[in-house]
């Protein structure tokens, strides 16, 4: 029985206003075919002020315990050899709050928390970010150059974002019982045929570094694709190409939300989903990840507590589905 405050159901896309632990312990064994998702990044930032919200947490330790509730519940209801990708980043220290400053490696207890429970570490993508936009928004004192010249002792490099991707291990065998083939709808063959980010290697356009092993003329569009897909550094996705969600605020949000890039997702779906698949966000928000399964022809199924992003995403999917249907006339 799903547990909801409400639900909204249409062809392209189901997305339930209600807990996220709750509502995935109604659903079937095997019925996610991938899930992508930026969780609360522990206490960090603050969303509601509900109970059972995951980011009203009074220490990491606390958020990784509620986190694990859903951690199993995704393993349950991912289809076996099947992939879970996780967008997170380190964590900041405060000298004022934890008696330093520094990181947290909040990367690294999220994949013990799903190694616990079943998931094998798939791989991990480093996300570049501008150290002098971080520097600018945040004003952190290890990202200034007056620290440079004061004590040198105390900078640091800016703060990467990470895909982390755990893969539900099928028993005996590396394959899964569900093979990933295809990238669009009308393919008669395996393999990528487009390519999602700013800097499309059939372009020709120069790699940032110079060691970078350069495709040959006679590569396959697949092969090119794939050599740039494959890098554990993803230097170009656009910070900006995320969804509006200034309309989305409510007055009384203490700090802010953080859609996730909407090049980061598409790329995520592209390499690890096919068309018709199920793509699932616990944390749907505005409907980042939705948009993004939907753009590229997967069915979508998302999980949002707050009432405010619960709608907007609806008004984000509807019109992401009616460009789908335009789309399909021509």
């Amino acid at each position: 029985m799903l547990q909801c405050d409400h639900q909204t159901i249409t062809d392209d896309y189901t997305l339930f206003n209600g807990d996220c632990v709750e509502v995935l312990s109604g659903l079937p064994d095997e019925s996610i075919d991938f899930g992508i998702h930026s969780p609360p990044f522990s206490n960090l930032y603050i969303y509601s002020d509900s109970e059972r919200d995951m980011g009203n947490c009074s220490s990491d330790a606390e958020f990784i315990e509620h986190y694990s509730f859903l951690i199993r519940e995704l393993f349950r209801t991912t289809v076996t050899g099947r992939l879970c990708a996780v967008h997170c980043k380190d964590l900041p220290m405060y000298a004022n709050r934890d008696g330093t400053a520094g990181l947290i490696d909040f990367p690294g207890m999220i994949i013990a928390a799903f190694e616990r429970h079943g998931w094998a570490f798939h791989s991990r993508v480093t996300i570049w970010k501008c150290p002098v936009t971080e520097r600018e928004r945040t004003n952190n004192n290890g990202l200034l150059h007056k620290t440079v010249l004061r004590d040198r002792s105390q900078i640091r490099q800016g703060m990467a974002d990470y895909l982390l991707v755990f893969r539900k291990p099928p028993a005996g065998t590396l394959m899964s019982p569900k093979p990933i083939l295809f990238d669009g709808p009308h393919e008669t063959e395996g393999g990528f045929h487009f390519y999602i980010g700013s800097c499309d290697p059939r372009d020709g356009v120069e790699h940032p570094s110079k060691y970078a092993r350069k495709p040959k003329d006679s590569m396959a569009t697949s092969v090119r694709i794939w050599q740039r897909y494959a890098e554990p550094v993803w230097w170009d996705i656009d910070q900006t190409n995320v969804l509006n969600y200034k309309p989305a605020r409510a007055a009384e949000d203490e700090r802010h939300i953080c859609p996730l890039q909407l090049d980061v997702i598409e790329r995520a779906v592209q390499l690890w989903s096919e068309p018709g698949d199920v793509v699932c966000s616990p944390f749907a928000g505005i409907g980042s990840e939705g948009v993004g399964a939907l753009k590229l022809e997967r069915k979508f199924l998302g999980v949002e507590l707050k009432p405010e992003y619960y709608e907007w995403a609806i008004r984000n999917l509807n019109a992401q589905a009616d460009m789908n249907r335009q789309k399909r006339l021509f």
